[in-house]
C-alpha cells in the first residue's frame, strides 16, 4: 500500500510551527511507512522588522510580541522557548533559513538520500529544519545569520562550501521559490498547514494530533479498500 503523502507547511520562525514540530514527531512515529511527510516552506516572516512594525507598532513592537509568543508557550507543558528570543534576538527574515535547508535538501538528493531510503527524522534537510529551529527558539541565536548556519552546517555533517555554491548557483532560490507558490496557489494561509488527499484536505493552524491522525485514518481505509463506497 502506498504511504499517505502529506503536504507540510511552515515558516521556521512561526511560534505554532515550533509548537508543533512536537506533535509532528509524535505523529510520524505513530503512523511510521504508512505516511510520507513532505517538507515545504511558506513566507509568514518574509520581512521580520516590517511586520512586526504594521501589525505590533501600537502593541509593543517587538517587546508586546515577544510576550505574546512567550504566552503562547505557557499554554503547552512540553513547550520550552528561550526568554530573549524577539525581545532580543530578531532575526531579519526567515528567507535566508528557508535558503539554507533548500540548500541542504539539494546536497542531500545529490548524495543518493530520498524519502524511500531514509527515516523521517534522519533526513537532512529535515535535521536541518529542527536545527535551525532549535538554535532559535531554544538557544535565541539569530538564524539568519551566515556565522550561526555555517556552525548549524558543522553540527549537521555539511560542508559550508557545498551549501554555499548550491545558493550561488540559483539552485536553492529556484527550489524555495517554487515552495512559496506552490504555498500560494494551494490557498496555504499560514504556519503551520498540512495538506492531505492531494490537496482536497487542509490542516491549518494550532491543530490537535487527534484530528490529523482522524484524516489519515480515513484516507487509509479509502486506500485499502475498507470503507464501503456510496451510491449517489
Amino acid at each position: 500500500m502506498k504511504p499517505i503523502q502529506i503536504n507540510h507547511f511552515s515558516d521556521i520562525l512561526c511560534i505554532w510551527a515550533y509548537v508543533g514540530q512536537y506533535r509532528l514527531d509524535q505523529f510520524v512515529s505513530d503512523f511510521g511507512e504508512q505516511v510520507e511527510i513532505q517538507q515545504h516552506f511558506c513566507s509568514v516572516f518574509p520581512d521580520v522588522w516590517g511586520k512586526i512594525e504594521a501589525n505590533w507598532k501600537t502593541r509593543g513592537g517587538f517587546e508586546g510580541y515577544a510576550r505574546h509568543v512567550q504566552g503562547v508557550v505557557e499554554k503547552f507543558d512540553d513547550v520550552e522557548i528561550h526568554p530573549d528570543i524577539w525581545s532580543k534576538t530578531r532575526p531579519r527574515s526567515s528567507a535566508s533559513p528557508h535558503l539554507f535547508v533548500k540548500a541542504v535538501e539539494i546536497i542531500a538528493e545529490a548524495n543518493g538520500e530520498t524519502a524511500q531510503n531514509t527515516r523521517y527524522a534522519e533526513r537532512l534537510p529535515i535535521r536541518a529544519a529542527a536545527t535551525l529551529r532549535s538554535a532559535f527558539f531554544e538557544q535565541a541565536l539569530d538564524i539568519g545569520s551566515w556565522d550561526i548556519q555555517r556552525e548549524i552546517a558543522r553540527q549537521i555533517g555539511v560542508d559550508f562550501a557545498d551549501l554555499q555554491a548550491t545558493i550561488e548557483s540559483g539552485e536553492a532560490i529556484a527550489r524555495l521559490a517554487g515552495d512559496y507558490e506552490t504555498a500560494q496557489k494551494s490557498g496555504v494561509e499560514g504556519s503551520p498547514t498540512y495538506l492531505l488527499n492531494e490537496g482536497r484536505q487542509k490542516l491549518y493552524g494550532n491543530v490537535s494530533t487527534r484530528i490529523t491522525e482522524a484524516n489519515v485514518k480515513e484516507l487509509l481505509l479509502d486506500e485499502t479498500g475498507d470503507r464501503a463506497s456510496r451510491c449517489i
